[in-house]
């Protein structure tokens, strides 16, 4: 995987990043931004289409993959999606580009918002995958929303309840996590998924996976509902895309919901389940090259 990529660990905002990068082509920047429980290898599939035509940069998030796992603050704040989402800006000023595209899934699409948000002047144009804002689904929860998503609600208990649980079999948690969505496991090519088993093996990656899922029913919350009473929207044109066969599209009108969040949106279902990049890696490529092409 990531072949044409080299390996970068980037010293930002008191931790550390862990990145590949393929810059080689001089293309416009693209920041890549994954999901729980995974890492940047969710992108496999379409990265090397992507670096033919930008300079790609993707990332594991704090707390996952081989980027730092800081233990969480009493209140979860370094693990807000305010300071993650410093974390890539700063990853990528330490790259050399100051202004830049997104493409993020599940968590990596929180933290993407969160950056549009406080760092406007960066971000050009971002695609959001399979997610509706954080506060839309949390107010919104309802039986059908809670039972899918059950992790929401018990990731966020205190430490170290889910950490000793999940600690036991991380294994067990992480195929059960991803094989009980609509595709099951066959959308996940052996290498990514043993590196995805990896890296939930890490020391304190559980507890970090945590703290990013406290810090969400949180600090975040309170971050998201101030930023609404200001009227604060996402200012930068934004894409949104989501499974017809997921959670989302079953519970919640993801469209209408990022028209509350954001001036310019696009968006509509694609023929899978939640994990895009994996299930349906030609049609995202597509809708990406349609996106950002726009800025070419």
């Amino acid at each position: 995987m990531f072949e044409s990529f080299r390996r970068q660990s980037l010293r930002v905002n008191g931790v550390v990043i862990h990145a590949v990068i393929a810059d080689a082509s001089g293309g416009p920047p693209l920041l890549l931004l994954h999901g729980h429980p995974q890492t940047h290898a969710i992108w496999h599939k379409i990265a090397e289409p992507l670096a033919a035509r930008f300079s790609v940069v993707a990332t594991d998030l704090r707390g996952y993959g081989d980027s730092a796992k800081p233990p969480g603050l009493p209140d979860h704040s370094n693990y807000a999606k305010r300071v993650m989402a410093l974390d890539q800006v700063e990853a990528m000023r330490a790259l050399g580009f100051e202004r830049f595209s997104v493409l993020a899934h599940d968590r990596g699409a929180r933290v993407a918002h969160r950056m549009a948000l406080d760092h406007a002047e960066r971000v050009q144009r971002m695609l959001l995958l399979d997610i509706a804002p954080t506060l839309a689904m949390y107010e919104q929860t309802s039986m059908a929303f809670a039972t899918a998503y059950f992790h929401w609600f018990f990731l966020i208990q205190p430490a170290p309840l889910p950490e000793t649980f999940i600690g036991g079999d991380p294994d067990f948690y992480l195929r059960k996590m991803m094989g009980g969505r609509h595709a099951g496991l066959a959308p996940f090519a052996p290498e990514a998924l043993a590196e995805y088993l990896r890296c939930i093996r890490l020391p304190g990656a559980v507890h970090a996976m945590c703290e990013d899922y406290r810090a969400s029913a949180g600090i975040d919350l309170g971050h998201d509902r101030a930023g609404r009473l200001r009227g604060r929207r996402v200012e930068c044109p934004l894409l949104v895309l989501w499974g017809e066969y997921g959670t989302v599209q079953r519970c919640f009108d993801p469209l209408e919901e990022w028209r509350l969040a954001a001036r310019e949106v696009s968006g509509h279902a694609l023929p899978c389940g939640h994990y895009i990049p994996e299930e349906a890696p030609e049609a995202l490529l597509r809708e990406v090259a349609a996106f950002l092409d726009r800025d070419l």
